[in-house]
């Protein structure tokens, strides 16, 4: 791997200058926080933005993807809104999100 390289993530792991930084709950270690609220107005949204990094938050978007896809969730129901909040929380401030039952994980390529 070159400098600069993001390791195993592929995201750089630098501080820009200037930036807000957090102590990352879900990394456990300060690095560069995210620029805005998600979820603003749901106190869920503040107490991510406040301890979770922008790396963290790219793991948790692939995460969800892989989520709402298994489960088929449709988030125009409150239903499948609050699950996942629920399962957000999970991965951040819990154990980690439960992994559907009949997950399969991709393969990887050699």
């Amino acid at each position: 791997m070159g400098s600069g390289s993001g390791g195993l993530t592929g995201i750089s792991n630098a501080i820009r200058p200037g930036a807000r930084k957090v102590f990352c709950v879900k990394l456990q270690r300060e690095l560069e926080g995210l620029d805005e609220v998600p979820f603003e107005g749901h106190p869920l949204g503040q107490k991510i933005y406040e301890n979770v990094s922008k790396e963290a938050w790219k793991m948790w978007v692939e995460h969800m993807k892989m989520i709402m896809n298994e489960y088929r969730l449709n988030l125009g129901t409150k239903e499948a809104q609050d699950f996942l909040i629920e399962q957000m929380d999970a991965y951040f401030f819990g154990e980690g999100a439960a992994l559907p039952p009949d997950f399969v994980p991709p393969k990887t390529k050699a």
